[in-house]
């Protein structure tokens, strides 16, 4: 089977995983899958980046990425706010980054500014059988 087709399916795949949990909670935040491939050296992990979109005054739902998964994080474009755990709220802008252990709750995730858009990059290193990287929390 042709390895870009694998990589297009998975990279799919994850794209429904991610963006099919935020849609159903109503907000404006979109989710576009970047890269997605196996770590040679590491068995069994794969590297995936998305980037996240927020018009302004838009948020995601509070979530936690699959058990396995570091998360890096790093602002594209205006102002992130953010709060992991029960750790503190904080804005990142634009240039700034952050990190998420596996299996932590994304409490606050949003566009700090209510007039402009911000973008952020989403890096995960998961095992390679997690298809569903986030997963809402009730």
């Amino acid at each position: 089977m042709n390895i870009r087709l694998i990589v297009a399916a998975a990279c799919a795949g994850i794209a429904v995983s991610i963006a099919v949990p935020a849609a159903g909670h109503g907000t404006t935040e979109t989710v576009t899958p970047n890269f997605q491939h196996a770590i040679p050296n590491i068995p069994g992990k794969s590297l995936t980046a998305v980037v996240v979109d927020y018009a302004p005054g838009a948020a995601s739902p509070v979530h936690r990425h699959a058990a396995s998964a570091f998360v890096y994080a790093y602002v594209l474009s205006g102002d992130i706010e953010s709060q992991v755990n029960d750790g503190p709220k904080r804005v990142y802008h634009a240039g700034e980054s952050f990190f998420e252990e596996p299996g932590a709750v994304h409490s606050v995730s949003r566009n700090a500014s209510q007039t402009k858009p911000a973008r952020l990059l989403a890096v995960f290193v998961a095992d390679s059988d997690d298809k569903v990287l986030t997963t809402p929390v009730k």
